[in-house]
């Protein structure tokens, strides 16, 4: 429902004063032009905007709200005929007693008593002011309403994408936390140095990732970070190539938007391979837009390889849904690709 009874008042009661003071300031110049007549205009106007506010402010704040938005359509009509013609009565017995026996000057004839002419002529004027004057607020309510159900989807959008952010990192750190507890197990040396990058990680997913957006350089060094952190638990086995070509710099990107794809690459093509790995990345800035590109070898174990797709896991999921609340449809280009057993993911993104 677009109206109700106390919506009147949403609207600063200082717009009401603008508005009927310019009307009656209109009808009264337009009424003293055509009889030539400004003192009678005024005093008709004094009489008349009373009787015009009242049955406006009837229909919008009794009428409709209990009668139409009621689906009483017949009761609704018969109310305002009813009251439209009260009206005219009270209006013409002020005119007739307080301004002129003439009360309808501007007819086909001169009448000093009540006529179904009269009657008629008068009631299609105040159903013209009703009318006008509940268009007016049914376009003001509806672009309340419509800029109301705006900012209702942008924060719905917006707690999404916090949502979809805040399942990143506990993602990451629980993948990231199992390899570790892995090494402790072992005893490994490597342990300590895989903490302190991971808190290096931590620190900056708490408090660099806040905004809806950061610079490309913060998030290449979060991956470079990461990086180090696969390169110790890994160690020789892992082969880590990454190019950067094109200007870098006073460029954004979705925090931590990247990591997803590089975590999912080490997830499936690292974790589930046995001996040797390579795996490739590519940032090349161009003009306004970023190409990434990152493989990694298909898992070699039988129940991962059969299992595996280009949607699988949390991350990549939400890598997706980001991508589809954060930027517009022109403003990104995902792909995935398995050619000779190397899964190959894509990215073209604008970072301007």
């Amino acid at each position: 429902m677009i109206f109700n009874s106390n919506k009147l008042y949403r609207i600063p009661v200082h717009y009401h004063i603008y508005f009927w003071l310019t009307y009656f300031l209109f009808n009264t110049f337009r009424w003293g032009s055509y009889f030539n007549d400004y003192m009678y205009s005024i005093k008709t106007n004094l009489l008349g905007f009373p009787i015009h506010m009242t049955l406006c402010y009837l229909n919008i704040l009794v009428l409709m709200p209990y009668l139409v938005y009621q689906k009483k359509y017949i009761l609704y009509i018969t109310s305002v005929l009813i009251a439209i013609f009260l009206m005219v009565i009270l209006k013409f017995n002020l005119t007739y007693l307080f301004i002129t026996h003439n009360v309808w000057p501007e007819g086909p004839e001169t009448i000093n008593t009540l006529t179904l002419n009269y009657t008629i002529d008068m009631m299609m004027g105040e159903l013209y002011v009703i009318t006008f004057v509940t268009a007016i607020k049914i376009t003001l309510d509806f672009l309340k309403e419509q800029r109301r159900v705006t900012d209702l989807e942008k924060s719905q959008l917006e707690t999404e994408l916090l949502f979809l952010k805040s399942q990143i990192s506990p993602h990451f750190f629980f993948n990231t936390l199992n390899n570790i507890y892995a090494l402790s197990v072992e005893k490994s040396n490597k342990t300590p140095k895989i903490v302190l990058k991971l808190s290096e990680l931590m620190r900056y997913m708490l408090y660099e990732t806040k905004s809806k957006r950061q610079t490309l350089e913060n998030e290449i060094l979060c991956i470079q970070n990461y990086l180090d952190l696969e390169r110790i638990r890994n160690g020789e086995r892992l082969e880590v190539n990454m190019f950067i070509s094109g200007d870098i710099h006073d460029k954004e990107i979705s925090p931590v938007l990247l990591l997803t794809f590089v975590e999912n690459a080490f997830k499936h093509g690292v974790n589930k391979n046995t001996g040797n790995v390579i795996i490739d990345i590519n940032f090349d800035v161009k003009d306004d837009f970023l190409y990434f590109k990152i493989s990694n070898p298909m898992p070699t174990i039988t129940k991962h390889k059969d299992n595996f797709n280009t949607s699988s896991g949390i991350g990549i999921e939400n890598a997706k849904k980001r991508l589809e609340l954060g930027y517009n449809k022109n403003d990104y280009k995902l792909s995935f690709k398995n050619k000779k057993n190397i899964f190959v993911v894509k990215l073209t993104i604008k970072v301007s």
